[in-house]
């Protein structure tokens, strides 16, 4: 029989739940961990917090830092409501220490301070024996180092020691180094690089990345975070593909008889319907028709809106006979206005993952993607995730709604972008003119789950919902963006008074 391997040691928590679900549960024991960022990427309270999560498991804990003060580090526990008694901070050189024979110390040369600080640092370990270790900064340590080759060793060195002494190490470094640095990703068990790039406009944008961990499971790419009161809050990459739920395929009713008639037989779970048109045309109000629909039905639903202000749409909707409030204050309806300048599309991902598995919504509308593509750095980006948060949705059954605005009033300059593709579902709206009056006209452009009617119609929003007229057979110009009417009134839907336009 083959030996028995070894069994790894458990894994230790860091303390951040989004950062522990990309890391699959934490990092291996009794190793030497890297976390690289420049100033500012949320490297001390990531450090804190994984401290404190060893503290609550009654691990002891030790924070030695090279650079910033205990008074400061309290500052920052502080900030975010945390007490860092059960904790010991360490400073390397404390005010106290500073009296002038003390002073004489920085005229050392830098092999000796470099020495006096690893053996400082191995003193305070040893007499601590912490489970849990932070050292803050590396980039003190290279500055005393002078050479690449020094440093590694000393570097090399300390991890011996660490190993020897069974505590979970995180060494945090500031990028101030040069691209030699680089060799102190072999030294380390693992990486995690914290980033901050800044746009335009809006809020700093954070995400972080596993470069690097060894003999264990991690998902790659890009995570976004945030630094909140509280600590970090990491954003896992939407993986679809291991999310998939059985749900009933059954076609779901708009709320409008014809409207089902168009699509085919109406709305099918897991599915994504995208509705495109000039603004003022009626796409927000014929969403919000499906939803109230949803609604009535006793199913959760969640709207996410980027580009009317809340009133707004809560006053014109009861004005139309379909008043949301009552759902809002029920929890029936999660209705969010997303600041697309604040919220990074990894948060709004976990906004809608936490609509659909702790809310159980059912039906969800994005009102618009227009708004949302300017929270992302370019157009792929939007298009990557997008693709994957719709196939989250679908694989949970969920009736998707999406809004895209087209530019002018009528809608002759196109959109944005071009996501009909990635719709089951593509729904077109049209300004068009007849006998002195605008007009809207609808079609279904496409359906991927029934076989949809092909005509044009007129329709028109009232406080009885959506109103159908016969096919506009004479209806011409629509796929130019400039669509025009030559028919006779009399196919077209009556006024108010019961007549014809023209008549």
């Amino acid at each position: 029989m083959p030996p028995v391997q070894d069994r790894p040691p458990p894994l230790a928590a860091l303390g951040v739940a989004g950062l522990d679900q990309v890391l699959q549960g934490g990092v291996t024991r009794q190793r030497l961990y890297l976390i690289e960022g420049t100033p500012g990427t949320g490297k001390t309270t990531l450090g804190l917090g994984f401290l404190l999560a060893g503290a609550a498991a009654g691990e002891t804990g030790l924070y030695i830092t090279l650079a910033e003060t205990e008074e400061e580090l309290r500052a920052v526990g502080v900030s975010h409501g945390w007490s860092l008694d059960a904790l010991t901070l360490f400073e390397m050189i404390p005010a106290e220490g500073l009296d002038e024979a003390e002073e004489q110390t920085l005229l050392y040369p830098s092999e000796v301070e470099l020495g006096e600080t690893v053996r400082a640092i191995m003193a305070k370990v040893d007499a601590v024996r912490p489970a849990r270790l932070v050292i803050d900064s590396l980039s003190e340590l290279r500055l005393l180092a002078q050479s690449p080759i020094r440093y590694r060793r000393q570097i090399l060195a300390l991890k011996h020691f660490f190993s020897t002494r069974q505590c979970t190490v995180l060494m945090l470094d500031d990028k101030s180094g040069t691209t030699g640095d680089l060799q102190l990703h072999s030294i380390a068990h693992g990486v995690i690089a914290l980033e901050q790039t800044l746009s335009g406009f809006g809020a700093a944008r954070r995400r972080l990345h596993i470069v690097k961990m060894r003999g264990q499971r991690y998902s790659g790419g890009y995570h976004d975070f945030e630094i909140e009161r509280g600590g970090l809050a990491v954003f896992p990459r939407l993986v679809a593909g291991s999310m998939e739920t059985a749900f009933d395929t059954a076609p779901v009713s708009t709320g409008s008889a014809a409207f089902d008639a168009l699509l085919g037989g109406g709305l099918t779970p897991g599915t994504a319907t995208l509705l495109s048109g000039p603004a003022g045309v009626g796409k927000t109000t014929t969403a919000t028709g499906a939803l109230v629909a949803a609604l009535r039905r006793g199913e959760r639903t969640a709207y996410f809106l980027f580009d009317e202000r809340m009133p707004t749409l809560l006053q014109r909707s009861a004005a139309l006979g379909m008043d949301l409030r009552p759902y809002i204050e029920t929890g029936q309806l999660l209705l969010r206005a997303i600041d697309p300048a604040e919220l990074s599309p990894g948060a709004f991902a976990a906004v809608v993952r936490h609509a659909i598995e702790a809310e159980g919504a059912r039906v969800v509308v994005i009102d618009s993607l227009n708004a949302y593509l300017q929270s992302m750095p370019n157009e792929q980006y939007l298009m990557l995730q997008m693709h994957e948060l719709l196939t989250y949705l679908a694989l949970n059954g969920v009736v998707t709604l999406l809004i895209l605005g087209m530019h002018g009033v009528l809608g002759e300059k196109g959109s944005d972008i071009d996501i009909s593709y990635l719709a089951d579902n593509a729904v077109q709206f049209r300004f068009f003119e007849a006998f002195g009056a605008v007009r809207q006209a609808i079609s279904v452009i496409k359906t991927r789950t029934a076989a949809h009617e092909r005509t044009i119609r007129e329709f028109r929003i009232t406080d009885q919902g959506l109103e159908f007229g016969e096919p506009l057979s004479a209806f011409h110009g629509v796929l130019t963006g400039i669509p025009t009417f030559s028919g006779e009134a009399t196919t077209l839907l009556s006024d108010a008074h019961g007549t014809s336009p023209g008549g």
